[in-house]
């Protein structure tokens, strides 16, 4: 057995994997990681970092495969049909896994019975930023202003029933507030618009409002992140609304049937290789944060944020597009 592979596994390996591959050791070829997004996405940034790292371990090539279209969905039913052998993984995130199947009438995986979790490997935090001329400072100025003025708040995400627009779905939930939604196709405009005063409030991702927030063109009143974060001087959402937690989280998976001690072992090498300075201080630069934990915790993530988004969705009366 080489030494790529570590010891404690060598006997998960002979009874385990004998099955898919065949009493060959694993992996014996490359490794496809099928990123449903186009390069540069925040998943694809993630399994370029790691691949190399993981190949050098493993002795094989690990090969990102983008396969962009719907929302994410075209990526993630190509991962979802391949062999559950340990060839292909899935780079997965929060809003299509456990937003998209409430919010669309139809999606082509189950993402509860369709993968095999194997990392959850970073999770990130959105921003609540106002234009600095709005008349609140605080995210309890703005729950009491837009109650004083139904429906004149004008909010901003980046698309109807994506994951940012039930963040503010659930802040209105939580807050008892009404408000304008805004939808847009993307994040520049939404930067552009909230600057040139054209909408009141935004909630979107950190990276990209970054610049703008320490230029002061915008105002961060607060962070989705259930704790403080060292990089932004911001309180939370939920220390205005004790509960609100809101994160965004990315990581891998496996096609459903996958062994368990491919999974076992793949974990550990993403986990490690994540780590790495050179990798973690650039997705840590990007306002990412690190997880390092074993299947089990991805897979009662999906699960719980599954049941809490899709009970918020039906209680806000969304209709699925």
């Amino acid at each position: 057995m080489s030494e790529l592979v570590p010891r404690s596994l060598v006997c998960a390996f002979i009874f385990g994997f004998a099955p898919v591959a065949g009493a060959q050791q694993y992996p014996a070829k490359p490794i496809r990681i099928v990123i449903p997004f186009p390069p540069g996405n925040t998943m694809d940034i993630m399994a370029r970092l790691i691949g190399p790292k993981i190949s050098e371990r493993l002795g094989q090539n690990v090969i990102v495969d983008n396969r962009a279209g719907g929302a994410g969905q075209i990526g993630l039913e190509v991962g979802a049909r391949a062999a559950p052998d340990g060839y292909t993984l899935i780079g997965g995130q929060g809003g299509n896994l456990v937003v998209a199947p409430h919010t669309y009438k139809k999606i082509p995986y189950d993402p509860i019975k369709d993968f095999a979790p194997i990392a959850l490997s970073t999770t990130n935090f959105l921003a609540l930023v106002v234009h600095p001329t709005v008349p609140f400072k605080t995210v309890k100025d703005l729950i009491t202003y837009a109650k004083a003025n139904p429906k004149k708040v004008t909010f901003a995400s980046n698309g109807e029933g994506g994951f940012p627009h039930m963040t503010i779905e659930l802040l209105r939930v939580m807050g008892g507030f009404t408000y304008v939604h805004v939808p847009y196709k993307g994040s520049a405009q939404i930067a552009t618009d909230l600057i040139g005063g054209h909408i009141d409030a935004a909630i979107d991702g950190i990276t990209g409002l970054a610049p703008h927030i320490r230029s002061g063109r915008l105002r961060l009143l607060a962070i989705t992140n259930p704790s403080r974060v060292a990089e932004f001087d911001a309180p939370t959402i939920a220390e205005t609304l004790p509960g609100y937690d809101s994160r965004g989280w990315f990581g891998f998976l496996a096609p459903a049937g996958t062994p368990p001690a491919i999974v076992t072992l793949l974990n550990q090498e993403i986990n490690r290789a994540i780590m790495l300075p050179d990798v973690k201080d650039k997705l840590v630069a990007a306002g990412l944060i690190i997880v390092t934990e074993p299947p089990e915790f991805f897979a009662a993530t999906i699960k719980s944020d599954y049941a809490k988004y899709g009970k918020l969705i039906k209680e806000i009366g969304f209709q699925p597009q």
